[in-house]
């Protein structure tokens, strides 16, 4: 299992979601476009290049995002799957941001 020290799916998505700034790419490919690596850097605000690189890496390898020859990075179908199978728990979180 990719990352996963237990076997379970679960807990690698979590490992992997986990890591600074894994998030935050997602989000910034949410939208249509195709951004390149310096346009993703600077919608990400402070990531440094290598930690942008790793990530990206790591979530390619997950087959989580994709890399358009030559253009830039976009959400592979995965992604999109992805993103919306956490719609409930955006929609908990800004709930309880709420209370």
């Amino acid at each position: 299992m990719r990352g996963s020290h237990t076997g379970r799916p679960v807990m690698a998505l979590l490992d992997l979601l986990g890591k600074r700034w894994a998030l935050r790419v997602l989000w910034e490919l949410r939208e249509d476009g195709v951004p390149t690596f310096r346009e993703l850097q600077a919608r990400c605000g402070h990531i440094s290049s290598s930690v942008l690189g790793e990530r990206l890496r790591e979530l390619r390898q997950a087959g989580i995002v994709a890399e358009s020859a030559g253009e830039g990075y976009h959400l592979s179908e995965e992604g999109h799957e992805l993103l919306q199978a956490l719609t409930p728990v955006d929609a908990w979180a800004k709930r309880w941001a709420a209370r």
